[in-house]
């Protein structure tokens, strides 16, 4: 508690339940999405979308009920895991990633003490800015937008500039309870607030379903979870954002936090670089302690130190043998879904999107002889649309880029049947697709309408 004392120096107002709504249902059943996937109950989502009509009512007075007396349903608090196989060797556990499935009727009532908890964080500005996780107006674009904009700002001043990119340990499976709970309790989540939360958090069950050829459902015993948050959930997630709230305001007069949820990053600069092994060394010795005290484990072997230079065969003057701590010296890191050099020509992020787009285009090109032009457009749109525009605003303007370019017209060419020499102009406007540049520079001004106060206040800065 001494380190959110530190970080907050002041008292936070009480939350204020208030009663649930007729509207508010709806709202909250209007966000659910059309699932196929259901909890433990069987009851599919889009079943309980389309009872909401005649369920409303008592659905009101249940969720009011839960707000007056500070219980959530017992029964609602069981969450069914299946491990689903990403890559590497099938026999090993760290090739699965679980994916928790909780029963729809447990949404909703997650959702009204989300929206709850949510108002009370925006009334009292708690959770700070600095953090750009599962939160409205927030996004991976925007976090790493702030990142590359530090980096570039130190680097025109002739500052010298680096970063360190934690890694955390199951960080939402090891979550304390007692600990979140005192937390909220400083951030005036009290009374029946408080022990709502607590009751959300107890006795939650879960167990692990597995599918195979010979049997439809292979299922464990169910057993009760006695840290972390449950994964899956909606209210999981807010919660964790409390309970890291308070370490970026612990280094914020030696280093930009920027986090996404519990993807922790610092980018510490110095003008002197002699003294910048000082920084970051105070940096890790703030956060390890931090990450002690909160019962949480840091992945040495996965956190990244960078330093950044707009110098391709820059060395860096940062002595990494001076600090207690075993970090990996690195040039390039992966940073939400980004691979960030630190020259950041984007060149290595390029390469690494590159065979996916070729891989995309081979099975476009199976696909094309048996299916419809509209059909192809849509695999276009969800696929290769996807990977060409995520993060295009940071790389597409880089020299680097042309080479997806050339990757995007050859998919092109396959979508129309066309030869390779064949001019692809037309093509682009037959299909209503867009250039990888004219691409750039549409993402870049919708991103800049979407967040024209930060750009007002950088040129206010400058």
């Amino acid at each position: 508690m001494q380190y959110l004392v530190n970080a907050f120096q002041h008292t936070f107002s009480p939350i204020n339940l208030k009663s649930v709504t007729e509207k508010e249902i709806h709202e909250i059943n209007n966000s659910l999405k059309w699932k196929k996937s259901y909890g433990y109950d069987e009851v599919l989502s889009w079943i309980v979308k389309l009872s909401m009509p005649f369920i409303s009512p008592p659905l009101i007075y249940i969720c009011n009920k839960m707000l007056s007396t500070g219980t959530f349903p017992t029964r609602l608090k069981c969450s069914q895991v299946s491990p689903m196989f990403e890559k590497r060797n099938k026999t090993e556990m760290s090739a699965y990633r679980l994916v928790s499935l909780l029963t729809s009727f447990s949404k909703i009532f997650e959702k009204v003490i989300y929206n709850r908890l949510l108002q009370h964080s925006k009334e009292n500005n708690i959770i700070i800015r600095d953090q750009y996780g599962f939160l409205n107006n927030s996004s991976t674009e925007l976090a790493i937008f702030k990142l590359t904009n530090q980096i570039l700002s130190h680097i025109n001043n002739k500052s010298s500039v680096c970063g360190i990119f934690c890694s955390l340990t199951k960080a939402f499976d090891t979550v304390n309870h007692d600990i979140l709970i005192s937390k909220l309790e400083y951030y005036g989540i009290t009374g029946r607030s408080g022990e709502l939360i607590k009751s959300y958090l107890s006795k939650w069950y879960q167990r692990v379903t597995i599918k195979t050829l010979r049997v439809s459902n292979c299922s464990s015993a169910w057993e009760l979870i006695k840290h972390g948050v449950p994964q899956g959930s909606i209210l999981g997630p807010l919660l964790f954002l409390f309970y890291i709230n308070d370490l970026p305001q612990l280094v914020k007069d030696i280093a930009l936090p920027i986090l996404f949820a519990d993807d922790t990053s610092f980018i510490i600069s110095n003008s002197n670089p002699m003294n910048m092994s000082q920084d970051v060394k105070l940096v890790l010795e703030i956060t390890q302690k931090w990450f002690k005290s909160n019962i949480m484990l840091l992945n040495y072997d996965k956190t990244t130190f960078m330093q950044f230079s707009s110098n391709v065969s820059y060395r860096s003057l940062v002595n990494t043998q001076s600090i207690d701590y075993k970090i990996n010296l690195t040039n390039s890191t992966k940073f939400l879904g980004i691979i960030l050099e630190s020259s950041l020509t984007w060149k290595k992020h390029i390469d690494h999107i590159n065979p996916k787009l070729n891989s995309l285009g081979y099975m476009l090109r199976s696909l094309r002889p048996v299916l419809s032009l509209k059909i192809i457009k849509q695999i276009y749109f969800s696929y290769v649309h996807s990977v060409l525009n995520y993060g295009i605003i940071f790389w597409g303007n880089s020299s680097y880029s042309r080479t997806i370019f050339i990757t995007q017209k050859r998919i092109v060419r396959i979508i129309m049947k066309a030869k390779a020499r064949d001019s692809c102009r037309t093509m682009f406007s037959k299909l209503g697709i867009l250039t990888l540049y004219s691409q750039y520079i549409f993402s870049t001004l919708m991103f800049v309408v979407k967040h024209k106060d930060l750009h007002l206040m950088l040129n206010c800065i400058k």
